[in-house]
C-alpha cells in the first residue's frame, strides 16, 4: 500500500497516519483511534477496522482481540409518550 492510501474513509485517514500513531505509541486498536479518529466515522470501523489490525500485526504488534469490535446500532429520536406510556393525539 502507498503511503496516501484512505484505510479510513470516514474520517479519511491515510495509511501514513496510521504509521505516524504509531511510531508515537498507538499500538492498540483502541489508540489508533484515540490518535487519529480513524474508526469514529459513519461507519464506526466496520470498513477500517480490519486493515488497521493488519498494520498493527504487520508492525509487530498483536491485538487484545482478533475481530473487530461490535458495531453500535443507529440511535433515532423517541418521543417521550412512547416512554411513559401515554396515548398522546398531536
Amino acid at each position: 500500500m502507498k503511503e496516501d492510501y484512505v484505510v479510513c474513509r470516514c474520517e479519511e485517514i491515510t495509511l501514513q497516519e496510521i504509521k505516524s500513531a504509531i511510531k508515537q505509541g498507538a499500538i492498540t486498536l483502541d489508540e489508533i483511534k484515540k490518535y487519529t479518529r480513524a474508526g469514529m466515522g459513519l461507519c464506526q470501523g466496520r470498513i477500517c477496522s480490519t486493515i488497521i489490525i493488519e498494520i498493527l500485526k504487520e508492525h509487530g504488534y498483536l491485538p487484545q482481540y482478533s475481530a473487530p469490535p461490535h458495531s453500535r446500532i443507529p440511535v433515532r429520536p423517541v418521543k417521550i409518550w412512547e416512554y411513559i406510556g401515554e396515548d398522546q393525539d398531536v
